[in-house]
This record gives C-alpha cells, structure tokens and sequence, in this order.
C-alpha cells in the first residue's frame, strides 16, 4: 500500500467530533480515577464523581456505536474470526487502515467490557469504612465482598495494563509503521488512499450526540439518586 503521505492520498472524516470528546474525556476521566483512587481520603469524593462521568460516557458510547458516525458505529469495526487471522499474517485489506484495524477492533471492545465491569462493580462497592457505592444496599452482602475485590484488587490493574498496551501499540504504529493514530482522533481527519465513506459529522449530528449524552446522563443520575 502505498505512503499515506503520496499526491494520492485524500482527506477522510474518519473520527466524528462526539467520538473524539468521549475518547480524550474518558481518558482523563480514568487517569483522574487511578489518582483518586490510589491517594484515597477526601480523594474519594473525585472518585466516585469521575466514575459516574465514566459511567455517563461509556452509555453515550453504547448508543454512538449504533447511530454515530460510519467509522464510530460498531458494525464497522466487528470482524470475523477468519479476518482477524488474516491480519495477523499480513493480509488485512486497505479499509482496515480507515477506522480501528482487527486488532485495534479487540482493544477497544476489551476497554470498553472492562470500564464497564469495572463501574458496575464500583457502584455495589464497600470498604467497611467510609465508602460506599450507591446501590451497595440492593445486593447481598457476599456479593457486595466479591465486587468490592475485584474492583479494588482486579479490575484497575487490568484497566492500567490494558491501557499501557494501548500506549504501546500507537508508538509501534507511530514508530514502525509511520502512521499516527493520535492526529485523526485530534482533528477527525485521515490521509487515505483508499475510496471510502466519510462518517457524518455535522449540525444534525452533533446534536443527536448532545440530546443522547444528556439522556444518558439523566439515567446515571437516576441510578446514583437510588442509593440516596
């Protein structure tokens, strides 16, 4: 395949603006979670806020994956098993290179399964001492242990792992392969040399993304308001 950077190439809106906000949001929203969470105290007040804004995200983004842009959807980036394999040895197609690649297909899904396993079990929490999670009162007691575990001794670690390999993977592309993942997630935009569809991203569609988010948004406040 010839250079992105060839008279050929062509600029794709690959990353909607809505897309973009909720990648770099929830990455500071898990970066303050693991400093909240590790310094503790009155730190925990930010924790369970930032999780709630994790949780009103990865809502936004359940619902984006259907209606949002063509390369945000998730029928863009769900490939077959036979798919996969073949990119491991080398014979992935050019659209693969236009929104998130097989493999890149598996990390996103993975983070996103984790966040959420990781939210849902922060939200049945307890440490015996001065935090609770706000819906910790409507699950047994040996139930509210095992997710407190998992969340406090389990799920961040993945989380940190799984976001080092995400790191590590944009430097090999940025490094070995020259294409930087980083840019198009800042501007929305692509060189391409490959003849695809944009993803829409406009007036029309920002809003639709505004009025979801705010939904969302409503339906965590709603969940959080049941502990009250």
């Amino acid at each position: 395949m010839p250079s992105q950077a060839s008279a050929s190439a062509r600029s794709v809106r690959v990353w909607d603006l809505p897309t973009r906000l909720f990648h770099w949001a929830l990455t500071l929203c898990v970066i303050g979670l693991l400093v909240s969470g590790n310094v503790g105290g009155a730190w925990m007040q930010w924790h369970f806020r930032l999780g709630y804004a994790v949780f009103t995200l990865l809502l936004f983004r359940l619902v984006w994956g259907f209606v949002g842009g063509r390369w945000s959807r998730f029928a863009s980036f769900i490939y077959a098993p036979s798919t996969i394999l073949a990119y491991l040895k080398g014979r992935g197609k050019a659209e693969h290179s236009v929104g998130h690649n097989p493999l890149g297909a598996g990390s996103v899904f993975a983070l996103l399964a984790f966040l959420m396993l990781q939210v849902a079990t922060g939200l049945v929490s307890d440490d015996e001492i001065a935090n609770q999670g706000p819906l910790y009162k409507f699950v047994s007691s040996a139930r509210v242990s095992l997710a407190t575990w998992y969340h406090k001794e389990v799920g961040n670690k993945v989380l940190v792992a799984l976001a080092l390999l995400h790191v590590v993977a944009i430097i090999f592309y940025l490094t070995r392969k020259k294409e930087n993942l980083i840019r198009p997630m800042l501007t929305g935009d692509k060189q391409l040399e490959v003849a695809v569809a944009p993803s829409r991203d406009d007036a029309v569609s920002r809003t639709v993304a505004a009025v979801v988010f705010a939904l969302c948004a409503a339906l965590v406040a709603w969940v959080v308001s049941l502990g009250g």
